[in-house]
């Protein structure tokens, strides 16, 4: 029987910026994109949210929700940051870290011999008042009930324009009889169109799904009809994974203003290309297979890809890709609203060197020496002329 910890961090980013500027503390603000500029919320405020605004929510809605919302530009390096301190945190507890992503983490604590509730609540504290920042805890035998106990401990620890500070423990065995009476949408694999189907059947909880036979759930929803009903009784065998295999790199930015100049675009891609080209050597990988994005004003979205002879983090070729590709689907002075570059098809580099490649030797060199300056001084050191 293992332990599982599933740790988040409330209101992450705002949490951060209220560290920095404790001003904000208890006022309704959001972390994003300026609402004339297409911005949309990254975070915002437990202030905010009684007032109904959302992650992901235009921040043009989020203004007309509150007139006085305060709206603060994104500082990622500055989250990373924190985030690196939370981590090395939880790495000091156990190498057993599944990183989800900036704010969130699982943990297997099974082989750790003091209590489970005693060690996560002595994290939590240690946690809120060395970083400063507000968490979330759940705990399970696995990581699907462990991350729901999360979400139930938010929710039922609210407190107005403050963060939860929720904790959860699910005592092994009683996984089922937690779940039964929460809402069919708080279980993975659950979403809009899954959930409107269940209610069309009558189902509306997780018991419920429960109570139905497996194969007719199979019958419905096809393998997704067993994993609801194994979910829904809360059996997950997944392992917390220390290793994350990477699949893509891309950057996409959406524009202020529909773009339809071919060099405002070209350069676009250019810069994109190089920070895609950037993260691969970063991490020692190469692609072979280099996509774009591209947006119409009227929401039309495309994505082409091609795939090349050679795995490459080279960000010439990147660029060089990517422009054939968005010319061949975008017509002169077309314009476009969002346009992206991504690597797929990712693995270890593959270096061949022969007698006639010491041009392109002498360019990966100078790409190390010029990936070394940005690391040290900032990406805005040196660039292509």
């Amino acid at each position: 029987m293992r332990t599982i910890l599933h740790l988040d961090l409330d209101a992450f980013y705002c949490s951060v910026e209220e560290i920095q500027n404790p001003d904000l503390r208890g006022k309704p603000f959001a972390v994003g994109g300026k609402p004339d500029e297409r911005g949309v919320v990254a975070s915002c405020s437990y202030a905010a949210r009684a007032l109904g605004i959302r992650s992901a929510m235009p921040m043009s809605r989020a203004v007309r929700l509150c007139r006085h919302l305060i709206i603060v530009p994104g500082r990622h390096h500055l989250y990373s940051e924190y985030s690196e301190k939370v981590m090395e945190k939880l790495h000091n507890l156990t190498p057993l870290v599944e990183q989800i992503s900036i704010d969130e983490a699982f943990l297997d604590i099974s082989d750790i011999s003091q209590p489970a509730a005693r060690l996560a609540l002595d994290l939590q504290t240690a946690i809120r008042t060395e970083l400063n920042l507000p968490s979330s805890i759940g705990i399970a035998s696995n990581k699907l009930v462990a991350k729901i106990a999360t979400e139930v401990g938010k929710k039922s620890s609210k407190k107005k324009n403050e963060p939860p500070f929720g904790f959860t423990v699910v005592p092994a065995g009683e996984e089922a009889k937690f779940l039964s009476p929460l809402p069919a949408d708080m279980l993975w694999g659950v979403g809009p169109k899954t959930n409107a189907r269940l209610a069309e059947l009558g189902i509306h909880t997780i018991g419920d799904i429960a109570n139905w036979p497996e194969k007719e759930l199979v019958s419905l929803f096809g393998e997704n009809g067993r994993d609801l009903w194994q979910h829904a009784h809360g059996i997950d065998s997944r392992p917390v994974s220390t290793e994350s295999e990477t699949k893509s790199i891309s950057q996409e930015t959406t524009f202020n203003v529909d773009i339809s100049d071919e060099k405002t675009l070209e350069k676009t891609l250019r810069e994109q290309a190089h920070e895609v080209a950037r993260q691969l050597r970063r991490n020692d990988l190469a692609g072979k297979t280099v996509k774009i994005k591209i947006r119409w004003p009227d929401f039309t979205t495309l994505t082409r890809q091609v795939t090349l002879p050679t795995s490459t983090d080279n960000e010439d070729e990147i660029y060089r890709a990517a422009v054939k590709l968005m010319n061949t689907v975008r017509k002169p002075n077309q314009a476009v609203r969002l346009l992206g570059v991504g690597v797929s098809g990712i693995g270890a580099p593959v270096r061949q060197l022969s007698l006639w490649d010491v041009g392109s030797e002498k360019s990966r060199k100078l790409q190390e020496v010029v990936d070394q300056l940005q690391e040290k001084y900032g990406k805005d050191v040196i660039r292509k002329g």
